[in-house]
Protein backbone atom coordinates (compact mmCIF):
# COMPACT_ATOMS: atom_id res chain seq x y z
CA UNK A 1 0.00 0.00 0.00
CA UNK A 2 1.19 3.49 -0.80
CA UNK A 3 -0.03 6.66 0.88
CA UNK A 4 1.94 9.88 0.45
CA UNK A 5 3.73 10.87 3.64
CA UNK A 6 2.59 7.74 5.51
CA UNK A 7 4.26 4.44 6.36
CA UNK A 8 2.34 1.16 6.68
CA UNK A 9 3.59 -1.12 9.45
CA UNK A 10 2.66 -4.46 10.94
CA UNK A 11 3.89 -6.34 14.02
CA UNK A 12 5.23 -3.22 15.73
CA UNK A 13 4.99 -4.62 19.28
CA UNK A 14 8.75 -5.08 19.53
CA UNK A 15 9.29 -1.37 18.80
CA UNK A 16 8.80 0.59 22.02
CA UNK A 17 8.35 3.92 20.23
CA UNK A 18 5.75 2.53 17.82
CA UNK A 19 3.88 0.77 20.66
CA UNK A 20 3.78 4.08 22.57
CA UNK A 21 2.51 5.86 19.44
CA UNK A 22 -0.34 3.37 19.13
CA UNK A 23 -1.06 3.73 22.86
CA UNK A 24 -1.25 7.51 22.39
CA UNK A 25 -3.77 7.11 19.55
CA UNK A 26 -5.96 4.78 21.61
CA UNK A 27 -5.85 7.00 24.69
CA UNK A 28 -6.79 10.06 22.63
CA UNK A 29 -9.60 8.13 20.91
CA UNK A 30 -11.03 6.05 23.75
CA UNK A 31 -9.50 7.50 26.92
CA UNK A 32 -7.85 4.15 27.75
CA UNK A 33 -4.17 3.74 28.60
CA UNK A 34 -3.23 0.37 27.11
CA UNK A 35 0.33 0.59 28.46
CA UNK A 36 -1.14 -0.86 31.65
CA UNK A 37 -0.78 -4.19 29.84
CA UNK A 38 2.99 -3.96 30.22
CA UNK A 39 2.87 -4.68 33.97
CA UNK A 40 0.40 -7.53 33.41
CA UNK A 41 2.62 -9.44 30.98
CA UNK A 42 2.29 -7.40 27.81
CA UNK A 43 -0.08 -7.55 24.82
CA UNK A 44 -1.52 -10.82 23.55
CA UNK A 45 1.38 -12.71 21.91
CA UNK A 46 -0.93 -13.86 19.10
CA UNK A 47 -1.68 -10.24 18.18
CA UNK A 48 -0.76 -8.92 14.73
CA UNK A 49 -1.15 -5.19 14.19
CA UNK A 50 -1.82 -3.15 11.06
CA UNK A 51 -1.21 0.57 11.16
CA UNK A 52 -0.38 3.74 9.27
CA UNK A 53 2.30 6.00 10.81
CA UNK A 54 3.37 9.47 9.68
CA UNK A 55 6.96 10.60 9.14
CA UNK A 56 7.16 11.88 12.72
CA UNK A 57 6.28 8.42 14.10
CA UNK A 58 2.71 9.23 15.15
CA UNK A 59 0.19 6.43 14.62
CA UNK A 60 -2.57 7.66 12.31
CA UNK A 61 -4.75 4.54 11.92
CA UNK A 62 -4.61 1.13 13.56
CA UNK A 63 -6.34 -2.19 14.07
CA UNK A 64 -5.05 -5.42 15.62
CA UNK A 65 -6.03 -9.05 15.05
CA UNK A 66 -5.54 -11.78 17.64
CA UNK A 67 -6.42 -15.45 18.06
CA UNK A 68 -9.73 -15.92 19.91
CA UNK A 69 -10.54 -19.65 20.01
CA UNK A 70 -14.13 -20.17 21.11
CA UNK A 71 -16.42 -22.92 22.29
CA UNK A 72 -19.78 -22.60 20.53
CA UNK A 73 -22.40 -25.19 21.43
CA UNK A 74 -19.67 -27.52 22.62
CA UNK A 75 -17.57 -27.25 19.45
CA UNK A 76 -14.17 -25.54 19.34
CA UNK A 77 -14.09 -22.81 16.69
CA UNK A 78 -10.79 -21.26 15.63
CA UNK A 79 -11.77 -17.60 15.58
CA UNK A 80 -9.98 -14.27 15.60
CA UNK A 81 -10.81 -10.99 17.27
CA UNK A 82 -10.23 -7.45 16.04
CA UNK A 83 -9.49 -4.70 18.54
CA UNK A 84 -7.81 -1.30 18.96
CA UNK A 85 -9.42 0.06 15.79
CA UNK A 86 -8.97 3.82 15.53
CA UNK A 87 -8.08 6.62 13.11
CA UNK A 88 -7.14 10.19 13.93
CA UNK A 89 -9.94 12.71 13.20
CA UNK A 90 -7.53 14.79 11.11
CA UNK A 91 -7.09 11.89 8.68
CA UNK A 92 -10.62 10.50 8.48
CA UNK A 93 -12.32 10.20 5.11
CA UNK A 94 -9.13 9.16 3.31
CA UNK A 95 -9.66 5.40 3.37
CA UNK A 96 -6.90 4.74 5.92
CA UNK A 97 -9.11 2.76 8.27
CA UNK A 98 -10.42 0.79 5.30
CA UNK A 99 -6.80 -0.05 4.44
CA UNK A 100 -5.96 -1.46 7.86
CA UNK A 101 -9.29 -3.30 8.09
CA UNK A 102 -8.71 -5.00 4.75
CA UNK A 103 -5.17 -5.93 5.79
CA UNK A 104 -6.44 -7.42 9.05
CA UNK A 105 -9.20 -9.41 7.33
CA UNK A 106 -6.80 -10.65 4.66
CA UNK A 107 -4.50 -11.80 7.47
CA UNK A 108 -7.37 -13.62 9.21
CA UNK A 109 -8.41 -15.30 5.96
CA UNK A 110 -4.82 -16.37 5.25
CA UNK A 111 -4.57 -17.86 8.74
CA UNK A 112 -7.71 -19.90 8.10
CA UNK A 113 -9.85 -18.52 10.94
CA UNK A 114 -13.44 -19.73 10.68
CA UNK A 115 -14.81 -16.53 12.18
CA UNK A 116 -13.75 -13.00 13.06
CA UNK A 117 -15.37 -11.06 15.91
CA UNK A 118 -15.28 -7.47 17.09
CA UNK A 119 -17.03 -5.17 19.53
CA UNK A 120 -18.20 -1.74 18.39
CA UNK A 121 -20.61 1.09 19.03
CA UNK A 122 -20.77 1.74 15.25
CA UNK A 123 -21.98 -1.53 13.69
CA UNK A 124 -22.89 0.10 10.36
CA UNK A 125 -19.18 0.70 9.78
CA UNK A 126 -18.51 -3.04 9.64
CA UNK A 127 -21.48 -4.53 7.79
CA UNK A 128 -19.74 -3.63 4.50
CA UNK A 129 -16.94 -5.97 5.54
CA UNK A 130 -19.29 -8.93 6.04
CA UNK A 131 -19.98 -8.58 9.77
CA UNK A 132 -23.39 -9.15 11.36
CA UNK A 133 -24.54 -8.12 14.83
CA UNK A 134 -25.03 -10.93 17.34
CA UNK A 135 -27.75 -10.34 19.96
CA UNK A 136 -26.35 -10.80 23.45
CA UNK A 137 -28.25 -11.53 26.66
CA UNK A 138 -27.85 -11.27 30.38
CA UNK A 139 -29.43 -13.91 32.60
CA UNK A 140 -31.45 -12.87 35.64
CA UNK A 141 -33.04 -15.01 38.32
CA UNK A 142 -33.40 -15.73 42.02
CA UNK A 143 -30.28 -16.46 44.02
CA UNK A 144 -29.99 -20.22 44.68
CA UNK A 145 -29.59 -21.49 48.21
CA UNK A 146 -28.05 -24.56 49.83
CA UNK A 147 -24.56 -24.29 48.43
CA UNK A 148 -21.40 -25.49 50.15
CA UNK A 149 -19.11 -22.68 51.30
CA UNK A 150 -15.39 -22.67 50.54
CA UNK A 151 -12.68 -20.47 52.01
CA UNK A 152 -12.22 -17.29 49.98
CA UNK A 153 -9.32 -14.90 49.47
CA UNK A 154 -9.65 -11.54 47.72
CA UNK A 155 -7.16 -11.01 44.88
CA UNK A 156 -5.88 -7.59 43.83
CA UNK A 157 -4.79 -6.71 40.32
CA UNK A 158 -2.23 -4.27 41.80
CA UNK A 159 -0.47 -7.17 43.56
CA UNK A 160 2.21 -8.83 41.42
CA UNK A 161 1.87 -12.19 43.19
CA UNK A 162 -1.87 -12.17 42.59
CA UNK A 163 -1.31 -11.34 38.92
CA UNK A 164 1.10 -14.29 38.65
CA UNK A 165 -1.54 -16.56 40.18
CA UNK A 166 -4.23 -15.20 37.86
CA UNK A 167 -2.03 -15.78 34.81
CA UNK A 168 -1.48 -19.41 35.82
CA UNK A 169 -5.18 -20.04 36.39
CA UNK A 170 -6.19 -18.26 33.20
CA UNK A 171 -3.80 -20.40 31.15
CA UNK A 172 -5.36 -23.60 32.55
CA UNK A 173 -9.00 -22.50 32.62
CA UNK A 174 -11.99 -24.35 31.25
CA UNK A 175 -14.55 -22.37 29.20
CA UNK A 176 -17.09 -20.79 31.52
CA UNK A 177 -19.91 -21.84 29.16
CA UNK A 178 -20.28 -24.61 26.60
CA UNK A 179 -22.77 -22.48 24.66
CA UNK A 180 -20.42 -19.59 23.94
CA UNK A 181 -17.11 -18.71 25.62
CA UNK A 182 -13.45 -18.08 24.83
CA UNK A 183 -10.97 -20.89 25.43
CA UNK A 184 -8.39 -18.28 26.42
CA UNK A 185 -8.28 -14.47 26.73
CA UNK A 186 -5.78 -14.06 29.53
CA UNK A 187 -4.63 -10.58 28.57
CA UNK A 188 -8.09 -9.05 28.33
CA UNK A 189 -9.27 -10.59 31.60
CA UNK A 190 -6.34 -8.97 33.40
CA UNK A 191 -6.70 -5.67 31.56
CA UNK A 192 -10.45 -5.50 32.18
CA UNK A 193 -9.78 -6.11 35.88
CA UNK A 194 -7.35 -3.19 35.83
CA UNK A 195 -9.86 -0.91 34.08
CA UNK A 196 -12.77 -1.73 36.42
CA UNK A 197 -11.89 -1.15 40.08
CA UNK A 198 -15.45 -2.06 41.12
CA UNK A 199 -14.91 -5.64 39.91
CA UNK A 200 -14.00 -8.02 42.72
CA UNK A 201 -11.80 -11.06 42.14
CA UNK A 202 -12.35 -13.73 44.78
CA UNK A 203 -10.38 -16.96 44.89
CA UNK A 204 -12.27 -20.05 46.07
CA UNK A 205 -9.15 -21.70 47.41
CA UNK A 206 -10.38 -25.29 47.52
CA UNK A 207 -11.36 -25.15 43.83
CA UNK A 208 -8.60 -22.89 42.51
CA UNK A 209 -11.49 -20.90 41.05
CA UNK A 210 -11.53 -17.12 40.62
CA UNK A 211 -14.94 -15.48 40.62
CA UNK A 212 -15.19 -12.05 38.97
CA UNK A 213 -18.24 -10.18 40.23
CA UNK A 214 -19.60 -6.83 41.30
CA UNK A 215 -22.57 -5.43 43.13
CA UNK A 216 -25.38 -4.57 40.75
CA UNK A 217 -28.43 -2.40 41.03
CA UNK A 218 -30.89 -3.00 43.87
CA UNK A 219 -28.34 -5.09 45.76
CA UNK A 220 -28.17 -7.92 43.22
CA UNK A 221 -24.94 -9.78 42.49
CA UNK A 222 -23.60 -9.45 38.95
CA UNK A 223 -21.47 -12.46 37.96
CA UNK A 224 -19.01 -11.53 35.20
CA UNK A 225 -16.75 -14.56 34.73
CA UNK A 226 -15.29 -17.62 36.45
CA UNK A 227 -11.72 -18.82 35.96
CA UNK A 228 -11.38 -22.49 36.88
CA UNK A 229 -10.70 -25.93 35.47
CA UNK A 230 -13.98 -27.09 37.03
CA UNK A 231 -16.76 -24.51 37.22
CA UNK A 232 -18.42 -24.39 40.68
CA UNK A 233 -22.19 -24.13 40.93
CA UNK A 234 -23.78 -20.75 41.45
CA UNK A 235 -25.14 -21.95 44.81
CA UNK A 236 -21.62 -22.84 45.98
CA UNK A 237 -20.29 -19.49 44.77
CA UNK A 238 -22.90 -17.51 46.69
CA UNK A 239 -22.40 -19.59 49.83
CA UNK A 240 -18.65 -19.00 49.64
CA UNK A 241 -18.91 -15.25 49.04
CA UNK A 242 -21.36 -14.94 51.96
CA UNK A 243 -23.41 -12.36 50.11
CA UNK A 244 -27.00 -11.74 51.09
CA UNK A 245 -28.89 -11.20 47.85
CA UNK A 246 -32.16 -12.37 46.39
CA UNK A 247 -31.33 -11.86 42.72
CA UNK A 248 -28.39 -12.66 40.45
CA UNK A 249 -27.47 -11.42 36.99
CA UNK A 250 -25.03 -13.58 35.01
CA UNK A 251 -23.16 -12.00 32.11
CA UNK A 252 -22.60 -15.25 30.19
CA UNK A 253 -24.69 -18.31 29.35
CA UNK A 254 -25.14 -20.10 32.71
CA UNK A 255 -25.26 -23.67 31.37
CA UNK A 256 -22.41 -24.78 33.67
CA UNK A 257 -23.70 -23.17 36.88
CA UNK A 258 -26.44 -25.68 37.83
CA UNK A 259 -28.85 -22.73 37.64
CA UNK A 260 -31.17 -21.23 35.08
CA UNK A 261 -32.04 -17.57 34.67
CA UNK A 262 -34.34 -15.64 32.38
CA UNK A 263 -32.52 -14.42 29.26
CA UNK A 264 -32.83 -10.63 28.92
CA UNK A 265 -31.66 -8.84 25.75
CA UNK A 266 -28.62 -6.65 26.27
CA UNK A 267 -29.65 -3.04 25.67
CA UNK A 268 -26.10 -1.60 25.76
CA UNK A 269 -24.54 0.43 22.98
CA UNK A 270 -21.60 -1.94 22.50
CA UNK A 271 -22.43 -4.58 19.89
CA UNK A 272 -20.74 -7.92 19.28
CA UNK A 273 -20.30 -8.62 15.56
CA UNK A 274 -19.26 -11.74 13.67
CA UNK A 275 -17.90 -12.37 10.20
CA UNK A 276 -18.41 -16.05 9.41
CA UNK A 277 -20.93 -18.73 8.54
CA UNK A 278 -24.40 -18.38 10.05
CA UNK A 279 -24.13 -22.00 11.20
CA UNK A 280 -21.60 -20.81 13.82
CA UNK A 281 -24.26 -18.92 15.77
CA UNK A 282 -25.18 -20.51 19.13
CA UNK A 283 -28.55 -22.23 19.28
CA UNK A 284 -29.57 -20.45 22.48
CA UNK A 285 -29.13 -17.01 24.06
CA UNK A 286 -25.59 -16.14 25.12
CA UNK A 287 -23.15 -13.35 25.84
CA UNK A 288 -19.43 -12.83 25.62
CA UNK A 289 -18.32 -12.88 29.28
CA UNK A 290 -17.70 -9.35 30.54
CA UNK A 291 -14.08 -10.08 31.47
CA UNK A 292 -13.38 -11.26 27.90
CA UNK A 293 -14.56 -8.03 26.28
CA UNK A 294 -11.97 -6.56 23.94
Amino acid sequence: MNRSGLIFRSDYFGDAAAWQAVADLLEETFGIDVTGLDRLGGPDPTCTAFAWFDDAGACIANISAFALPLVIDGVVVQAAGLQSGAVRPSHRGRGLYRDVMRAALDHCDAKGFAAVLLLTEAPDLYTRHGFRTLPQHGFSGPAPEGGRARSVRRLHIENDDDVTLLRRLLDARSPVSNRFAPLRQREMFLFNALLAPDVKLDLLEEDDAVVAWRSGEDGCLELLDIVATSIPSLADILASLEISTTRVIVRFAPDRLAWEGTALPDAGDMKLMLRGAESLLPAGPFALPSMAEF
